[in-house]
């Protein structure tokens, strides 16, 4: 029987001298490839002597190392199914997954070990352990005197490999679950769509209790042998000076933002770097261009979930197209991608509708909710995404919003992300969010929430006038407000559920 566990391709990719150097940290620490095999095989043989039953998950809450790493894939090694969760997460958060996973077994920091461990021996969990940032904690010392001898466990393509809860910008977070098959899909068609090579060298920034860092970032560099650089957090000048030792760099909008603040960001920096990737949250056309013209570098945007990996991506060989700014580019090979309107049609090219996409790389379901797993998949098997978007007449792909973000106003759609390309087109604006709030006489408004740039001055009602000016009545906010800063979650992402809740009753008192 064919060994479909992750790790198994993961390991068979590693280079034939286990001594080259397989990841580099910020602070100077070296570890070889040597190194990841014997640690998670001394980690996966902790898990195995804990007699843990078939399919136990294991809650992780950790600071970013290498060392969490190597949990993660000590998990997949010895068979069960890892749940990272999200560092910022507090006690509410943290009892909520840990009584709907039910964990087997939970990894937290060392500093929260007193709450998270109440927390989960109340649950019924049995096996708590502590992972510092700094190659410290109870994990390490159990598994320090464990075998670097183990054999991986065998899966099929369809045993689950992670729960990744969803960000929880609407409502309770759901267990999204993941497969072996459906990661290693998706590595495979990235390793190739991505153009990787022998020599690439990954920096990794971001955090990896998330799609992006997580299986994106790691799968992507292993699946190569690639080295990486380890950054435990975004620093802008840390990855400009790694540049010239590196190859691919992926983060979110916000760090390229970040970046381009800085002087040292020039053509000279990133002459050997081959590949700029964007994620996670929309990148601004200005961000787009500007990066272009400092680093002579076209960034590449794609476009995933949690429930998927990643769906779609701009190309990167030439011959495949252009990168074209405001797009998520092509369905990735294997991918089937459709647009609806919501009485199940298929739309033509540019036309607006509901997002909804099947392959090899789509989720097994939602951790628990058969009825909202069943909701989710169309009759023919197709999952919704819960994405408004388009097709354009050369087959690129553009988000327009969330389902959820779509406003309402007086029974026309409006769709946030076209109102917010205009405002943020606008001299002076940084970016903009606009959310739907109650109206007596609409049902439902828009409300502007716009940043300024670093020394500019912004005034509302001049927004609103240029905006009448371009759009349809329908479609100007009722009400512009100029805010310091946008609430976002630690993926970068605008939380427009928390703005709708602020502005709420902005006209209850008209009704």
């Amino acid at each position: 029987m064919k060994n479909h566990n992750l790790f198994a391709a993961l390991r068979a990719a590693f280079p034939g001298d286990l001594d080259e150097i397989a990841v580099e940290t910020d602070e100077e620490l070296a570890y070889s490839w040597r190194d990841l095999h014997r640690a998670t095989a001394m980690i996966a043989n902790l898990l195995v002597s804990l007699k843990l039953p078939e399919g136990s998950r294991v809650a992780v809450q950790v600071e970013k190392s290498v060392e969490a790493m190597m949990l993660y894939l000590a998990t997949l090694r010895a068979g069960y199914v890892f749940l990272p969760l999200n560092t910022a997460y507090q006690s509410a958060e943290i009892g909520y997954f840990i009584g709907n996973a039910e964990p087997a077994v939970v990894v937290c920091s060392p500093k929260n070990f007193g709450w998270v461990s109440k927390i989960a021996f109340q649950a019924g969990t049995k096996n708590v352990f502590t992972l510092g940032d700094d190659r410290t904690g109870s994990l390490l010392d159990r598994a320090a005197q464990h075998s670097d001898r183990h054999e991986v466990a065998v899966k099929g393509e369809d045993d689950l490999a992670a729960i990744l809860y969803t960000s929880g910008t609407t409502g309770r977070s759901k267990g999204a679950m993941l497969t072996h098959g459906n990661l290693l899909s998706n590595a495979q068609v990235l390793k190739d769509y991505w153009g990787w090579v022998p020599g690439d060298v990954l920096i990794h920034a971001l955090p990896i209790f998330h799609v992006h860092g997580l299986f994106v970032g790691i799968h992507g560099a292993l699946i190569n042998g690639s080295r990486m650089i380890w950054l435990g957090k975004f620093d802008p000048k840390k990855v400009i000076a790694a540049m010239p030792r590196a190859s691919v760099f992926m983060g979110v909008p916000t760090l390229y933002v970040r970046m381009l603040q800085e002087p040292a960001l020039d053509r000279e920096a990133a002459r050997n770097m081959r590949l700029f990737i964007a994620g996670s949250a929309p990148l601004l056309i200005e961000t787009f261009n500007e990066w272009r013209e400092r680093t002579g570098h076209t960034i590449l945007e794609r476009y995933g979930m949690s429930e998927t990996i990643m769906l779609t991506s701009n190309p990167y060989r030439p011959e495949q197209g252009e990168r074209r700014g405001g797009t998520v580019g092509f369905p990735l090979p294997g991918v089937g991608l459709r647009i609806r309107d919501d009485e199940g049609n298929d739309l033509p090219a540019e036309e607006i509708g509901g997002i909804q996409v099947r392959g090899p790389n789509v989720f097994k379901g939602y951790w628990r909710m058969p009825e909202k797993t069943a909701e989710e998949f169309t009759a023919d098997g197709w999952f919704k995404t819960g994405d408004v978007g388009k097709v354009d007449g050369l087959g690129y792909v553009h988000i327009v919003g969330r389902s959820k973000d779509l406003i309402i106003s007086g029974g026309y759609n409006v769709y946030p992300a076209e109102i917010e390309g205009f405002i943020n087109e606008l001299p002076g604006v940084a970016e903009s969010a606009l959310v739907g709030v109650p109206h007596p006489d609409f049902g439902e408004v828009g409300i502007a929430v716009v940043i300024a740039k670093a020394g500019a001055k912004l005034e509302p009602e001049p927004i609103l006038a240029t905006l009448k000016s371009r759009l349809a009545n329908f479609k100007i906010p009722k009400r512009c407000f100029v805010v310091s800063e946008l609430p976002r979650n630690t993926m970068g992402k605008v939380q427009k559920n928390l703005l709708r809740e602020q502005y709420k009753g902005l006209f209850e008192a008209r009704a």
